[in-house]
C-alpha cells in the first residue's frame, strides 16, 4: 500500500508521547481495582462472579460506546473527542473511591468504560495518520507500551496503596492525572485523515472476509487476555502464597518489563516481516500466542514464587506482541477515513464478547477452582492463535485490502465480498 513518507518531527514525537501517556493513565484507572479485589470482597461480601463482573461491565459498556465514538472520530475533531473522554473517565475513577455499595461500584466502573470508549479509535487513527505505513506496527507498539505500563502501574499502586491505606485512596490517586492530560490533548496538532470520499459505511466493512476473520481471532485472544489480567493477582495470593503487597509489586514489576519489552519487540518484528509477506504482521501475532501458551501453563503449575513470576513474565512477553501489529493490520486493511471506524468495530465486538472472560473464570472459581478457570483461558488463547494463522492463509490467497474498500462511497458498483 503506497503512502507518502512523513518526516519525523517534534510534532510527531509530542503527539506520540502525549497519547502514550494518556494510554498509561487509561489502563492504570482500569487495573487499579484488581489488587484490591480481596479488600472489596471483605467489605461488600462479594462472590467471585460479582468481582469479575466489575471488569466485565466496564468492558461491555466500553465496547457498546466504542462504535459511535469511532464513527465521530472519522468525521469530526479527534482531539476534542479524546480530551472529553479522558476527563470523563478520570472523574468516574475518582468517584469510584466514594462508592458505598456494590451497586455504586458497578455503576462507576461502567462510567469509566464510557470515557475510555472515546479514546482508543481516535488516538490510534491520529498515530497512523502521522507516521508512514512501514513503521505502523512500531509506533502503535509505543502507544500500546503506554497502556501496558499503565496496567502495571495501576496494579502496583493498587497493591501498595490498598495494603497501606485501604482501597479508596487508590482510586483518588490514579484519577487525578487524566484531568490534567485532557487539557494537554486539546493542544495537539491533528494529522490529516484523508478525503471524506474515503469514509466507509459500517455495512461495507462487515462484508470483508479478512476483517471478519480478524475480529473472530481478536475475540478469543481478548477473552483469555482479560481473564488473566483480571484474576492474575488474586490467583497468586490464594494459590502461590503471595501477600497482597507482593502480588501488586511483583506482578506489576514483571508486567512492566515483560509487556513493554514484548510490545516493542512485536512491533519491530511485525514491521520487518510485513516487508516480505502481506500477512507478515498476522503471522507474528499468531505465532506469539502459541509461544505464550506453555509458559502460561507453567505459571499455573509452578510452586516456587520465583518460578511463578518467571513463567508469568515469559507468557506476558509473548502475549504483548499482539498490541502494535493488530492495530497496524486494521489500518492496513482500510483507507484513512475508516481507521477509527475499523478499530471501533473491532473493539466493540472483541471487548463485548471478550469481556465474558473475567465472568466465566469467576464462575469457574465459584464452582470448581480459579486454576481450572485460568486453564480454560489458556485453551481459548491457543484457539485464538490458530485463528490468526488461518487469517494469514486467507490474506495470502486474497490479499490484505479487499477491493470492496478501495471504492469510493456511492460512485461505483461495489464488487461482491466473496
Amino acid at each position: 500500500m503506497a503512502t507518502t513518507p512523513i518526516p519525523f518531527s517534534r510534532s510527531q514525537a509530542r503527539l506520540l508521547l502525549v497519547l502514550a501517556l494518556i494510554n498509561l493513565v487509561n489502563f492504570a484507572d482500569r487495573t487499579v481495582i484488581l489488587p484490591v479485589f480481596p479488600l472489596l470482597r471483605d467489605e461488600f461480601t462479594l462472590s467471585g462472579a460479582q468481582l469479575g463482573t466489575l471488569q466485565t461491565v466496564l468492558q461491555i459498556v466500553l465496547s457498546a460506546a466504542t462504535i459511535p465514538f469511532a464513527l465521530l472520530a472519522d468525521r469530526v475533531s479527534r482531539t476534542r473527542i479524546i480530551a472529553y473522554g479522558v476527563l470523563f473517565w478520570s472523574l468516574a475513577t475518582f468517584f469510584t473511591g466514594l462508592a458505598g455499595s456494590y451497586a455504586v461500584l458497578l455503576a462507576a466502573r461502567a462510567l469509566v468504560g464510557v470515557g475510555e470508549a472515546a479514546y482508543g479509535p481516535a488516538a490510534q487513527s491520529m498515530i497512523s495518520g502521522a507516521f508512514t505505513a512501514g513503521s505502523r506496527a512500531r509506533v502503535q507498539a509505543v502507544f500500546a507500551a503506554g497502556m501496558l505500563i499503565g496496567g502495571a502501574v495501576g496494579q502496583g499502586l493498587g497493591g501498595v496503596i490498598g495494603d497501606a491505606l485501604g482501597w479508596r485512596p487508590a482510586f483518588f490517586v490514579v484519577g487525578v492525572p487524566g484531568m490534567l492530560l485532557a487539557i494537554i490533548a486539546l493542544r495537539l496538532d491533528e494529522p490529516p485523515s484523508g478525503p471524506r470520499t474515503e469514509i466507509v459505511p459500517l455495512g461495507r466493512l462487515l462484508r470483508v472476509p479478512q476483517f471478519l476473520a480478524l475480529i473472530l481471532s481478536g475475540v478469543l485472544i481478548t477473552f483469555s487476555s482479560i481473564a488473566f489480567i483480571t484474576w492474575g493477582a488474586d490467583f497468586v495470593v490464594r494459590y502461590k502464597g503471595f501477600s497482597l503487597r507482593e502480588a501488586g509489586l511483583s506482578l506489576g514489576t514483571a508486567g512492566l518489563l515483560s509487556l513493554v519489552f514484548g510490545a516493542l519487540t512485536g512491533g519491530a518484528v511485525a514491521d520487518s516481516l510485513q516487508k516480505r509477506w502481506a500477512a507478515g504482521r498476522v503471522i507474528v501475532v499468531g505465532a506469539a500466542f502459541l509461544a505464550a501458551a506453555p509458559f502460561a501453563v507453567w505459571a499455573l503449575r509452578a510452586e516456587e514464587k520465583a518460578s511463578v513470576l518467571a513463567a508469568f513474565f515469559l507468557a506476558a512477553y509473548f502475549m504483548s506482541w499482539y498490541h502494535g501489529p493488530v492495530t497496524a493490520i486494521l489500518h492496513d486493511m482500510t483507507p484513512r477515513r475508516a481507521h477509527a471506524t475499523s478499530v471501533g468495530i473491532y473493539m466493540f465486538v472483541t471487548q463485548l464478547l471478550g469481556a465474558l472472560g473475567p465472568y466465566v473464570v469467576g464462575r469457574m472459581d465459584d464452582r470448581v477452582s480459579l486454576q481450572a478457570g485460568l486453564g480454560l483461558a489458556i485453551g481459548v488463547m491457543v484457539l485464538g492463535a490458530l485463528c490468526f494463522l488461518g487469517l494469514a492463509e486467507l490474506v495470502r490467497r486474497r490479499g490484505l485490502r479487499h477491493p470492496l474498500l478501495d471504492y469510493e462511497s456511492g460512485l461505483h458498483r461495489l464488487p461482491r465480498a466473496d
